[in-house]
């Protein structure tokens, strides 16, 4: 394996790469030959802990072993196992840290030219429509030294109908959650048709209103009895302004100063698709973010989530879960696996509807987001 061949320049004697499931439950051992090792439990384990707290362990009973979080921008990919006579130095952190740099961005540009990656981080199979909607997606975290995006979907290997996209355009971050109506290939081909026709609309430049009319003509061109609901949100990084056209989907959160404030207004359209029942264009709600403000979307899927007294998990458990993580100053994207963890186990492993949410922070300059250890001001 190629990564292995850079090992002795580390002093290192093996050289192991570990990829997040797509469940981010497990991390997946990608082997080379002579290579022996089983999956690693994130929750329970000091890979794991390499992976959420995105920092470098090492233990007092394994002094040749040493675990580095494998990322590509902002997001977690695994971890990186070396092992090395110097491991319990910290001297090794440093080029520890520019290998997984680059073993990333290795594993990022390897993998639209096989299937070695996709197979090893499945594992249940996964269904077409998931296959769909996945194939569309952006990555899961994005950030700059702004704000930080971060995104979760569950169930991973059987969705349909929730989908998310994201652009930053000059000064102007542009994020779409949608919610189509249905479940299977269906909804999933509804989904791919929705985020097609919000590219298009926001790389032809039109603005967020003009933007929505496009996404409801052609769902109604093309699906003309089904619908999606949507939060159309626009960010500028630089002054913290943000607006949003809730079209028939449940409200955003403003989370401030480690807890929620209130709702923001919605709907303020009707769902895409059903715009031709009323008169009126989609009214953009706006707001003026402080420092530190974050805004936390979600689909039905979260809050309909029931336990098995019935009852669902709903929106006060989801605030106070959010509030808790935010306390503890977790980073933002472990928050989101946590929360959809805790989404699933609370209705016992089985999702009956997509579980999708979403968490955008705004920090501005004199609040620089920090994304890799080692700097002192680094949360999580």
């Amino acid at each position: 394996m190629l990564v292995n061949q850079v090992a002795p320049a580390m002093d290192a004697t093996e050289i192991v790469i570990y990829l997040a499931d797509y469940q981010q439950a497990s991390l997946v051992p990608l082997l080379g030959a002579g290579l022996d090792r089983g999956e690693l439990s994130i929750e329970t384990t000091l890979a794991g802990r390499a992976f959420t707290a995105l920092d470098v362990q090492r233990a007092a009973d394994s002094p040749d072993r040493v675990w580095v979080p494998l990322l590509v921008g902002c997001e977690r990919m695994g971890v990186l196992e070396i092992v090395s006579p110097a491991a319990g130095e910290r001297a090794i952190d440093g080029p520890a840290w520019e290998l997984a740099t680059c073993v990333g961005q290795l594993v990022v540009n390897r993998r639209p030219y096989g299937d070695v990656v996709e197979r090893l981080r499945r594992r249940l199979p996964m269904q077409v429509a998931a296959e769909i909607v996945w194939g569309l997606l952006p990555p899961l975290t994005f950030a700059t030294d702004e704000m930080v995006l971060t995104t979760i979907l569950e169930p991973c290997y059987d969705v349909g109908g929730d989908i998310f996209d994201y652009a930053l355009n000059g000064d102007v971050l542009s994020v779409g959650l949608f919610d189509t109506c249905g479940h299977g290939i269906r909804a999933s081909t509804l989904a791919s048709l929705v985020v097609s026709a919000y590219r298009n609309a926001r790389r032809c430049g039109l603005d967020l209103v003009d933007t929505a009319l496009s996404i409801d003509k052609w769902v109604r061109s093309e699906h003309p009895h089904l619908f999606a609901t949507a939060l159309l949100i626009e960010l500028e990084p630089s002054t913290g302004r943000l607006r949003v056209i809730n079209a028939g989907h449940p409200g955003a959160l403003l989370l401030r100063d480690g807890k929620a404030i209130r709702e923001l207004p919605g709907p303020t359209a009707l769902p895409l698709g059903l715009g031709h029942l009323t008169t009126q264009r989609p009214e953009v709600y706006e707001e003026e973010l402080h420092p530190g403000d974050r805004i936390l979307a979600y689909t039905d899927g979260i809050t309909d989530a029931r336990g098995g007294d019935g009852e669902r998990f709903g929106l006060t458990r989801l605030v106070d879960f959010v509030n808790r993580a935010l306390n503890d100053q977790l980073a933002t994207p472990e928050t989101m696996r946590r929360l959809v963890r805790a989404v699933v186990a609370y209705q016992e492993g089985q999702l009956d509807d997509d579980a999708t949410s979403l968490l955008l922070e705004w920090r501005p300059p004199r609040t620089p987001l920090p994304h890799l250890p080692g700097d002192p001001t680094r949360e999580g």
